[in-house]
């Protein structure tokens, strides 16, 4: 039988929402449109990250300059994506979405590395 202190119990990473200059937080705005079951998969798999980090595929996805996704299938067969990074010692999701394409769409992309620029400036 294995027993672990309460020291060996993982730590997760503190996870916060990105907010705008002017209070608003998109990423929590689009987690409240999704159903509760959606809602259910999406933070699961955002705790997988918070708990278990470093996280690699399929889970999770680097996306280039500190940029990463954490990827969840939905019930609903459609796929989230939340675009997050880490910073100063947090989570920050960034930008989130549904998948539609193949690719990761690049107005998405360049929205998630804008909000990244701006909070490290």
């Amino acid at each position: 039988m294995v027993h672990f202190s309460k020291t060996d119990v993982p730590k997760p990473i503190p996870l916060r929402f990105w907010r705008s200059s002017t209070g608003q937080e998109p990423v929590r705005d689009w987690l409240n449109e999704l159903s509760r079951e959606d809602q259910r998969v999406v933070g699961r798999d955002l705790a997988k990250v918070q708990f278990g980090w470093p996280v690699g595929l399929p889970l999770c996805r680097p996306l280039g300059g500190g940029l990463w996704e954490a990827r969840s299938r939905l019930r609903s067969r459609r796929e989230a994506r939340v675009l997050f990074v880490f910073y100063e010692g947090m989570l920050i999701a960034l930008h989130a979405f549904i998948k539609k394409t193949q690719k990761t769409p690049p107005d998405d992309l360049a929205l998630a590395r804008a909000r990244m620029k701006e909070l490290r400036s």
